[in-house]
């Protein structure tokens, strides 16, 4: 297929679903994308703002998304796209007069027929009771096609996906598991608490299992199994939400409590014995084994989640009704497009009256009270050397290297650059080359302590 035919086939499907034709920008999207080009480039050769230009890409993947019954975005697009001529001869509909020729797309929407021989074919086996409903989803499309491409070609068996509180860790994993789900025979989602020692989640597991194959065989009457050996029949995949609760406070980030040190030997078992599911943890802390293991040569991946977008951003501020503030961008950027201490600002800002930014210096950061609680629970969880350092970062205004550190801070290079490890891990702090500092957001909290 053509970038002529690829063109007129989104045409049809952008007609289809909104009764209009491509725009012209809609159309540079597209070509610019056909051409591996970034939105950098596509906005600056038509002179528009990247930010703009993202936004109107971003709505169009979701047209052609809803229109096709599969996730398209910028990444994929080429190849969602080129499958239509390798598999032009086996389904096909009309649309807009014309015959368009479709793949067989997983997530699509099949017939009747076609779902029940995928049920007798394959069952699939989900308790996804603990898994929260989040509402708007603000887009993550580079994390969501690095996940699914761990998850599902490179079959990894272990993922670490952290962010600092906010940053929209858990709504991009429900994303995720509801987009993948059906790739595996069983999927579970628990959320970590106190009362989770590992006997009773590997009992849990053990009798989801157990239990779900009893239906499929009513029959047989065999005993459960161990937890590795369902992992090792069946592909799984696991989820477990707010890891760090199995770490202590007070200490460097990832320090396992007396009490769950045994989660160390499943995570080894999961790492090193061959099996077919994979276990995705996520929290504001990671088992400290895990960087330790992660390379390209074994199945443990780790994820860092970033702040949104500015078109991202802008949503949230849309959605809080401030879609037409002064100086927007500038906003997400102070706070990092982190979605819950935008939510946070954009709230108070509203019902402020929204002019509140425009009668404040540049630069100013709002601390409502709820987002100092959540930063309080961070600050809680960090050692006393951490806070130590931390501090030190809040009294500077630009970026810091090490020596200045040690010198201001009068400690051991050691403890310092342990310090300094666990910050980074927390995603409290940011590197740029050898120099550190804290964002503006924390770097206000700390200096109100």
């Amino acid at each position: 297929m053509n970038l002529k035919e690829v063109l007129k086939l989104a045409d049809d499907l952008v007609f289809a679903r909104t009764g209009k034709h491509l725009n012209d920008l809609q159309e540079t999207i597209l070509r610019g994308t056909w051409d591996d080009r970034d939105y950098k480039e596509i906005a600056k050769a038509v002179n528009r703002s990247e930010d703009r230009v993202r936004e109107v890409g971003m709505e169009l993947w979701q047209t052609l998304s809803q229109e096709l019954g599969k996730r398209v975005s910028k990444s994929n697009f080429r190849t969602t796209f080129s499958h239509f001529e390798q598999h032009h001869n086996q389904n096909s509909y009309m649309i807009c007069g014309h015959t368009l020729y479709l793949p067989d797309i997983p997530n699509s929407h099949p017939s009747n027929q076609e779902a029940s021989n995928t049920k007798q074919t394959k069952t699939s086996h989900q308790d996804l009771s603990e898994m929260p409903d989040l509402g708007a989803f603000y887009d993550r499309t580079p994390e969501l096609d690095t996940l699914t491409t761990w998850i599902l070609p490179q079959r990894c068996r272990l993922i670490a996906l952290t962010g600092i509180s906010g940053i929209g860790k858990t709504s991009l994993a429900v994303q995720l598991v509801q987009q993948i789900k059906d790739e595996f025979e069983y999927v579970i989602w628990r959320t970590l608490d106190a009362s989770h020692t590992l006997d009773e989640f590997q009992h849990e597991l053990i009798q989801f299992f157990s239990q779900s194959e009893k239906l499929d065989s009513p029959a047989t009457n065999q005993k459960p199994l161990p937890l590795i050996k369902y992992l090792q029949k069946y592909r799984c995949l696991v989820v477990l939400d707010d890891i760090h609760n199995l770490f202590i406070s007070g200490e460097l980030a990832g320090k396992y409590k007396p009490e769950y040190e045994e989660y160390r030997s499943l995570f080894k078992q999961i790492e090193t014995l061959s099996h077919q599911s994979c276990f995705l943890l996520i929290g504001w802390e990671e088992p400290r084994e895990v960087p330790q293991i992660e390379s390209e040569n074994t199945p443990i991946r780790s994820l860092q989640l970033t702040g949104l977008d500015t078109a991202a951003g802008w949503e949230i501020l849309r959605d809080k009704g401030l879609a037409e503030i002064d100086k927007y961008s500038a906003l997400i950027h102070l706070y990092q497009g982190n979605p819950l201490w935008l939510k946070s600002v954009a709230t108070l800002i509203r019902e402020l009256g929204g002019c509140v930014t425009e009668l404040l210096p540049d630069d100013t950061i709002l601390l409502p009270e709820d987002l100092k609680d959540v930063l309080q629970q961070q600050f809680d969880r960090l050692s006393e050397l951490e806070k130590q350092v931390i501090s030190l970062l809040a009294k500077e205004t630009e970026p810091v290297n090490l020596g200045k550190l040690l010198e201001n801070g009068r400690m051991r290079s050691s403890d310092l650059l342990n310090a300094l490890q666990s910050l980074s891990r927390r995603c409290l702090i940011e590197q740029q080359a050898n120099f550190y500092t804290l964002p503006p957001v924390l770097r206000e909290y700390i200096k109100g302590l």
